[in-house]
C-alpha cells in the first residue's frame, strides 16, 4: 500500500452517506447494527446493497437469516444510530420498532423502509459486501440523517 491507513480513511470520510439499520430476526430475537455502507444497486430488478464487518457481532449473528429489514434514519434518530452502533447491548430496548412483510425488523419513524431477500454475500478484505433483492418498501417526507468525517450529522 502506497499510502497509511489513516490517510484512507480521511479521504473517503469526505464523502456523506446516509444512516440506515441492518436488521434481521433470529430464532433469538432481533438483531441489528448500524450501517453507513449502503446504497442502491439496480432498479430492475430492484437490488440495494449494504456493506458488514466480516467480524462484527451482530453481523456474525444475522448472516444466516435471509429476510433482512433496512431503516433508512432520519433527521432526528441520532440516538437510534448510536445505539444500534453500539457492542454489547439489547439495541432494541426503548426502541419502537415494527416487522416488515418478510418478518424483519424496521425502526418505527425512520424516513425510508426497505425490506427483502439476500440473494447474494461476498467477502472483500474486511468486510461482506450483501445484495438485498427488494420486495417491499415505504417512506415518508422527511430529512435523512448522514456520516460525514466519522461523525453523524444532520442535513443544514
Amino acid at each position: 500500500m502506497a499510502f497509511p491507513i489513516e490517510d484512507f480513511k480521511q479521504a473517503l470520510g469526505r464523502y456523506a452517506s446516509g444512516v440506515v439499520v441492518v436488521a434481521v430476526m433470529t430464532d433469538d430475537g432481533p438483531v441489528g447494527f448500524t450501517c453507513q455502507s449502503f446504497s442502491s444497486l439496480s432498479l430492475t430488478p430492484p437490488l440495494v446493497m449494504f456493506a458488514a464487518a466480516v467480524d462484527g457481532n451482530s453481523w456474525s449473528k444475522m448472516r444466516s437469516v435471509s429476510a433482512v429489514g433496512i431503516s433508512v434514519l432520519g433527521h432526528d434518530d441520532e440516538a437510534v444510530a448510536v445505539q444500534f452502533a453500539t457492542s454489547g447491548i439489547d439495541k432494541f430496548a426503548g426502541v419502537a420498532w415494527h416487522l416488515a412483510p418478510n418478518g424483519a425488523p424496521l425502526m418505527t419513524g425512520a424516513c425510508a423502509h426497505v425490506s427483502g431477500q439476500v440473494s447474494a454475500s461476498t467477502t472483500y478484505g474486511d468486510h461482506d459486501l450483501v445484495v438485498v433483492a427488494v420486495d417491499a418498501l415505504a417512506f415518508e417526507d422527511s430529512e435523512p440523517f448522514v456520516y460525514y468525517r466519522g461523525q453523524f450529522r444532520r442535513l443544514a
